[in-house]
């Protein structure tokens, strides 16, 4: 768990330096203490520790700025919040909520149904047994959407692979310097294809493959390979970093080829 949640004096220290950002040159010790619930001379001793550990910059009286360290830690902590938040919301809330799934066949209100997934989705088929069941909300007929509760066992899933093709940047050839073919091929090994970069695009078109979005294809990818989905991602290499960054924040697994 982030430290933020384990710790108060972290989780003080995070939401004053969040204040002093937002607040940052002109910071007043007494507004930030009203919204943070502490006392002024608790927000005074608390700034002293974040200048000291050179997350905060003082620059005159009653003027501070947070320093690139203090970002850094400061995004790095919001994410680790978010995470924790996500699985609080998905994986405990969604164990005790409803949610909807496609019935594969005829589902009757009341019945039990066995759970899976498929092509990314969650589907439903009347039956007691598997490694996932729940409880069907709703009348559905094959194909339609139907409600679950009452979520027992795991779903049985295999992470999908990610795969990310660089495409050189425009001053080392770009786009020309792509086998097409290859790269069509390349295309055809994952469920979902991402781009990001023009070169990438541009790519892409020459081999008469359209993406299914030119949009966070980190964040795309990695939502689709939790999903069990393989995921392709075609990258001007300039754009690589940002989009590996997104995976590792996400811990999921890729690997990094070229068009071959």
């Amino acid at each position: 768990m982030a430290d933020v949640l384990e710790d108060k004096r972290a989780a003080t220290r995070f939401r004053i330096l969040s204040e002093i950002a937002d607040r940052q040159p002109a910071v007043s010790q007494g507004e930030i203490a009203d919204a943070v619930g502490v006392t002024s001379q608790a927000v005074s001793e608390y700034i002293r520790g974040l200048v000291d550990d050179g997350l905060v910059e003082k620059e005159g009286r009653s003027r501070y700025s947070v320093t690139k360290e203090g970002v850094d830690w400061l995004l790095q902590s919001a994410a680790d919040v978010r995470r924790f938040a996500e699985h609080v919301t998905d994986d405990i809330l969604g164990n005790v909520g409803e949610d909807a799934a496609i019935a594969t066949t005829d589902v009757e209100e009341g019945s039990a149904v066995t759970l899976s997934l498929r092509d990314g989705l969650l589907h439903a088929r009347p039956s007691d047994e598997g490694p996932a069941t729940g409880i069907a909300t709703t009348d559905a007929e094959a194909g339609e959407e139907v409600g679950v509760t009452e979520f027992e066992g795991i779903i049985d899933l295999e992470p999908g692979r990610v795969t990310v093709y660089q495409i050189p940047p425009v001053r080392s050839g770009g786009s020309r310097a792509v086998d097409s073919d290859a790269l069509a091929a390349a295309c055809e090994r994952g469920d979902v294809l991402a781009a990001t970069g023009v070169e990438a695009v541009v790519a892409l078109r020459a081999a008469n493959v359209e993406p299914d979005t030119t949009l966070a294809a980190g964040e795309v990818a990695a939502e689709g390979a939790e999903r069990g989905l393989n995921v392709v991602i075609v990258a001007t290499a300039d754009s690589v970093g940002r989009v590996t960054d997104a995976l590792r924040d996400a811990g999921v697994a890729y690997e990094v080829a070229n068009v071959s």
